[in-house]
């Protein structure tokens, strides 16, 4: 590997002094343009490359934002992280983006090479199978900004933006009992995470208040793959009496469902009406079109960064605020429609 050009490299190539080709560079007002021009033209001539992290640790700030996410491959995380990027290069931040694979024990060590790395803030998505918080307590030690978003962890001093799972799951339950449905099968995610336990209560919740029963062979908890969509509909074939009504936490698990239980020859909705979550763009492609809950992945990206970095530059402070709850809609389409509206 070459050695890396330095300002006095340069210094001595023009007979300059250090300090003036460093002013120059950094586009100082002491220095005359037509000198910036000369020492910019020898200093990309000689492939120069500014020290960032240098600098930027002498005034204790890196500008760089740590992002921990379960994983890449979901549209609703991928909406959420390009919400973060705009915001961050709007502002002058970098993000340094990991994935957990749901695993604890890849978030824990994403969390200290982000640390190692010095980042001003981090976000956070927790992983399946996480338990507690103190992986990030080197974080609330050093009073460097956490940030939690969709699957939270409460803690006093770190804010959580999410939206109301559990309204969200009484809306979809609520949705399929006034189409009719009186057997309506749950497949959810890990309950240890917020967002499924709270949309589980709504589903409970809504069963409760029509009168129908909470029965535990109608709710499975899986981890809404493929796989997990065809055990739902094996399930749902082994019960005595079929549920006619479905609501999976996850729409590719549901069309997943969908698909299987139409080539079982069930009629949708006729049969099994159906709701899935999220607003997958999938929803949108599979026949019939698929009734959801609108989850705002990209705002909720974007309220994130940007109430991360307004707290770095002392515009707010995030943590007088536990959480922040976003908006959700029911999308409602011909999946679940069994009574057609007059």
């Amino acid at each position: 590997m070459k050695k890396e050009v330095t300002i006095y490299d340069i210094a001595k190539r023009l007979n300059y002094s250090p300090a003036t080709i460093s002013r120059a560079l950094s586009d100082h007002p002491a220095i005359r343009p037509d000198t910036k021009v000369i020492i910019a033209s020898m200093a990309q001539e000689m492939g120069y490359r500014s020290n960032t992290f240098a600098s930027n640790l002498r005034r204790q700030r890196t500008n760089t934002i740590g992002v921990i996410v379960p994983r890449l491959n979901s549209n609703f995380m991928s909406s959420a992280l390009a919400g973060m990027e705009k915001v961050a290069n709007e502002t002058g931040y970098n993000l340094i983006i990991s994935q957990s694979l749901e695993s604890v024990t890849k978030e824990k060590a994403n969390a200290k090479t982000m640390y190692d790395s010095r980042v001003d803030g981090l976000l956070v998505s927790v992983a399946y199978d996480t338990d507690g918080i103190d992986h990030f307590n080197s974080f609330i030690n050093k009073g460097i900004p956490l940030l939690f978003f969709d699957r939270v962890l409460p803690h006093d001093h770190c804010t959580s933006i999410v939206i109301d799972n559990v309204k969200a799951g009484y809306e979809a339950t609520a949705h399929l009992i006034q189409q009719g449905c009186r057997r309506i099968m749950h497949v959810t995610g890990n309950l240890k995470r917020n967002v499924y336990a709270d949309r589980l209560q709504g589903y409970q919740q809504a069963l409760r208040e029509q009168g129908l029963p909470v029965n535990d062979d109608l709710i499975l908890v899986t981890d809404l793959s493929q796989e997990a969509g065809v055990e739902a509909v094996r399930q749902m074939q082994r019960l005595k009496t079929m549920p006619n009504g479905l609501f999976v936490t996850n729409d590719f698990c549901a069309v997943t469902c969908m698909s299987l239980l139409k080539q079982a020859g069930f009629s949708i909705p006729q049969d099994i009406a159906v709701v899935g979550f999220n607003d997958d763009p999938v929803s949108q492609v599979v026949t019939p079109d698929l009734t959801t809950v609108h989850y705002p992945g990209r705002e909720m990206g974007e309220i994130a960064a940007q109430s991360l970095i307004n707290h770095l530059n002392g515009l707010m402070d995030i943590q007088s605020t536990n959480t922040i709850i976003l908006r959700s809609d029911l999308i409602i389409r011909h999946s679940s429609q069994k009574l057609v509206e007059p």
